[in-house]
């Protein structure tokens, strides 16, 4: 089954900045943008939702920080109590360190592999290239062809008034 994308191909930033705006406000989806270099403003254009990996960060972080107190509680206080100068068992201060490091270990490998997971970037991924120059020089729009309602001849003159230099008819493998 092969996917339809309609790529657009800018000169310039504001070429693809007024293009995914006009888009967006026809009722288009824009499926990606490629640009040489972040372009501030695309998100909010393109309707994109705020991330929630940083949620998956502060779970994460958390049962690594109640992971590393439990068991060194568990190895301290109950399992093996040793009597060191008079000090309490409990000892707080002496769980920071450890606590801190596996809440970050934690936090740190679940961020990577929530992004990994959501960019779907998994081992032997076949790259979708959609224009050989994008990110190079060339900014690029691209929108999926859905379903029968999606409006070819609409997209394309939107994107040509919003100064694409070339529009073309994208098939990619599954």
């Amino acid at each position: 089954m092969h996917r339809q994308f309609l790529v657009g191909c800018f000169a310039g930033e504001d070429g693809v900045r007024r293009a995914v705006q006009r888009l967006y406000a026809r009722g288009f989806r824009v499926y990606d943008v490629h640009t040489p270099y972040p372009v501030h403003g695309l998100d909010d254009a393109m309707g994109l939702r705020r991330s929630r990996i940083p949620w998956v960060t502060l779970f994460a972080g958390l049962v690594g920080l109640a992971s590393a107190l439990l068991l060194q509680f568990y190895c301290a206080v109950w399992d093996w109590p040793l009597n060191v100068g008079g000090k309490p068992r409990n000892s707080t201060l002496a769980f920071v360190p450890i606590s801190f490091e596996l809440t970050v270990l934690c936090a740190g490998l679940a961020t990577a592999f929530a992004f990994l997971l959501r960019s779907r970037l998994f081992p032997g991924a076949r790259p979708r290239v959609f224009d050989e120059a994008a990110t190079d020089d060339v900014f690029a729009v691209v929108l999926r062809k859905r379903d029968a309602t999606f409006d070819a001849g609409e997209a394309r003159r939107l994107m040509l008034e919003s100064g694409a230099y070339e529009v073309r008819v994208k098939e990619l493998g599954p």
